[in-house]
């Protein structure tokens, strides 16, 4: 095979050049039927058939259902545009099969893979029974937050570098010739929030600051932040690891905690998530013990 990527860069292309020649269908059936002649062809097609291509029909509940996934409001327009781009899609199929594109090796790698995906599936939504989630596990994740919040959030900007030097370099160019935090962010930061020039979301720490109470950030973070005063800027680099973070306070505010109702379905979600990766876990762990793997 040339290419190892070549059946899903084919792809890619087909569905880029189906849509466009959408765009040509239209004029080129015009040229070749009279409105009263294309109103005769669309009356001889049996129910439930919305065109056909060369003896095959293209069913009615596919173009239905390419409209819904279009995401567009339902219109005549919109429907000639994709039943066009269906019919270029089986022109593109028929004449690929005349050629026996079929028989192509990276074709038939793509079906593999294609159907080897949609077996896992399958046999993962019959195999993995997450946890149901009740109403009073999630009432629970709420008041476990709410406990965990301290009296002031925060709105931080970090710049998070992988060595001390660069860290320096940073730091230096903030304090002495009063670069840009953001700039700076944009320019040397490797982590969250960077293309945003090291913006983060609010956060809150109940104090003093107890391990596994931090909302999910390093426990020094957690530290520096509650320390700074709002728009003051780290005096020195945090190490997390191997990683240096340079930390301002872009803004602090008394916690404002939102109510169960406006937060329920995105903690149910979230659980949810969990109860998922953890049934799906398990699913593994029994492969595993049952297999003989070799590495």
């Amino acid at each position: 095979m040339k290419n190892p990527h070549g059946f899903a860069t084919t792809l890619k292309r087909g569905a880029a050049t189906v849509a466009a020649m959408s765009a040509l269908m239209s004029p080129a059936f015009g040229a070749q039927e009279s409105a009263p002649a294309q109103a005769a062809s669309a009356a001889a097609l049996p129910a439930g058939v919305a065109a056909r291509v060369n003896g095959i029909a293209i069913a009615q509940t596919d173009l239905d259902a390419a409209v819904r996934q279009s995401g567009q409001p339902d219109s005549p327009a919109l429907r000639t545009s994709i039943k066009n781009q269906l019919i270029a899609r089986e022109l593109f199929r028929q004449a690929a099969q005349k050629q026996h594109y079929d028989t192509h090796a990276d074709v038939k790698a793509g079906i593999e893979q294609a159907k080897t995906m949609l077996m896992m599936q399958a046999y993962l939504r019959d195999a993995v029974k997450p946890t149901p989630v009740s109403d009073a596990e999630v009432k629970a994740r709420y008041d476990a937050i709410v406990a965990s919040l301290g009296k002031d959030e925060y709105k931080p900007s970090a710049i998070v570098v992988k060595d001390a030097a660069t860290a320096q370099t940073v730091l230096d160019q903030l304090k002495k010739k009063g670069s840009d935090f953001s700039q700076l962010a944009r320019q040397y930061s490797q982590g969250p929030g960077a293309a945003q020039g090291g913006a983060l979301n609010w956060v809150s720490f109940k104090t003093p600051i107890t391990d596994g109470q931090t909302q999910g950030w390093p426990t020094p973070i957690a530290e520096a932040l509650v320390k700074l005063p709002q728009g003051a800027v780290s005096s020195a680099p945090v190490q997390v690891g191997n990683t240096f973070w340079i930390l301002r306070v872009d803004q602090m505010r008394p916690t404002q905690i939102p109510t169960f109702d406006q937060t329920k379905d995105q903690l149910r979600k979230e659980l949810e998530q969990a109860a998922l990766a953890k049934a799906t876990a398990q699913v593994v762990t029994d492969l595993v013990k049952g297999a003989h793997i070799e590495q």
